[in-house]
């Protein structure tokens, strides 16, 4: 693609979604059948204080929090959850598990390794768009995206990497040298697998298993390669707003413009699915305040606290401009959005009653709904997740750690 790294922004294969009917979560404004459906995956590695989080009551009535008080436009199109998390611990190590419900050191036992609900979504989208997903985050410690092969997608975290790759077309030298490149890696990719079919018969069961797992590996690269051969030649969409420069940002700044260029991208159908990720230790000199991640780790100290409050809630402010993006482009109703974080409180490392929240959608949104806490009717994130993947219309009866879809709300 000339001026893009296209691993780290072609990243996706090939699958299918769709949301369950949940009786509190019926859809309205039901997208017609023509419209694609977008998801947009956000996650902030320190998670959110859990006071200025979560509401007190149920419902839809609730009362805004501090966090949430910026989203009070779009009260209507959101519900936040209470008492969901994937069982898991590690702190910062168990975060990568948001998107996955399931830590990559765990990965070998389960089927799809730890696929990324982006990535899982972005397999039923296969060639239809220029870029089946488009990751994106600000600094060290943003590993929330995964393939089915259990390799970790690193995100673009330069907006004007990211304008280019969707509004500049490459020069014809450029697109001849790729098609080269990928010609290339498709020979190889023959050659092994032809090797691996051959050798498949003389081995025993367990390296078997192990010989299937590189073939599936050697597949997902066959099906980005072939994604990529469909557009190298089509011209992109011509940009609404001028080219981004490339230049020196405070790491907080990039947030509302990686927000643009992501409405942006959807807008022009170039991909729908993306995620922007907010890692360990962005700065925060725009907000007059110390490093985020110092502040994270408040240890109950009011100054702290009321710092965390400033940031979360910066954060929320550009979730809520993002909405009204989207909803002045006529696409929040086809865009469901996950926000929230794999840690809940990052002073204490708890990585249970994570913050989530679904906003958008054109869902019958519930307001603030409590789950279960206690055992056995509690339940799994990666239900909500597996029925997000059913709303996209992925058909699958399974996710991560799911044991089965999010019946406590519909989603449809």
């Amino acid at each position: 693609m000339g001026h893009i790294n296209r691993r780290r922004i072609l990243q996706g294969t090939g699958i299918a979604l769709t949301l369950p009917r949940l009786e509190s979560l019926s859809a309205k404004n039901h997208p017609t059948p023509q419209a694609p459906r977008r998801l947009v995956c956000v996650g902030n590695h320190l998670g959110f204080y859990p006071g200025h989080f979560f509401p007190e009551a149920s419902g839809k009535n609730f009362e805004l929090t501090s966090t949430l008080k910026p989203l009070q436009a779009h009260r209507n199109e959101l519900t936040v959850f209470s008492n969901l998390d994937h069982g898991l611990n590690g702190g910062h190590k168990a975060v990568q598990g948001f998107l996955t419900g399931i830590k990559k050191e765990e990965a070998a036992g389960f089927a799809e390794k730890n696929i990324s609900l982006d990535q899982a979504a972005a397999e039923s989208v296969g060639s239809s768009t220029r870029f089946p997903s488009i990751n994106t985050g600000i600094t060290e410690g943003t590993d929330m995206c995964w393939t089915r092969s259990g390799v970790h997608l690193p995100p673009i975290n330069n907006p004007a990497t990211l304008f280019r790759g969707l509004f500049i077309d490459s020069a014809p030298s450029e697109r001849a040298a790729e098609r080269e490149r990928l010609q290339h890696r498709a020979s190889v990719l023959d050659s092994l697998r032809e090797s691996a079919t051959t050798l498949n018969s003389t081995l025993g069961a367990a390296d078997q298993r192990k010989l299937d797992q590189y073939l599936t590996s050697i597949r997902d690269v066959e099906r980005r390669l072939q994604m990529s051969r469909q557009w190298i030649d089509r011209p992109k969409p011509q940009s609404p707003i001028k080219e981004v420069a490339d230049e020196e940002r405070q790491h907080i700044d990039q947030v509302g413009l990686f927000y643009d260029l992501i409405a942006l991208a959807l807008h022009t159908d170039s991909t729908r699915v993306a995620t922007l990720e907010t890692g360990l230790g962005f700065q925060t000199a725009e907000l007059n305040l110390d490093i985020y991640h110092h502040i994270s780790h408040q240890g109950k100290s009011e100054g702290r606290i009321e710092q965390l409050q400033v940031i979360e809630a910066f954060l929320t402010t550009k979730l809520a401009n993002f909405m009204s993006k989207l909803k002045e482009m006529e696409i929040l109703n086809d865009t469901l959005i996950v926000f929230g974080s794999g840690m809940s409180d990052a002073s204490s490392h708890s990585n249970r009653n994570l913050p989530v929240l679904l906003a958008g959608g054109a869902l019958s949104h519930q307001g603030h709904l409590i789950c279960p806490v206690e055992q056995p009717r509690r339940i799994p994130l990666s239900n909500l997740w597996l029925s997000v993947l059913n709303w996209f219309g992925s058909e699958r009866d399974r996710f991560g750690r799911s044991t089965g879809t999010f019946s406590a709300m519909k989603i449809g």
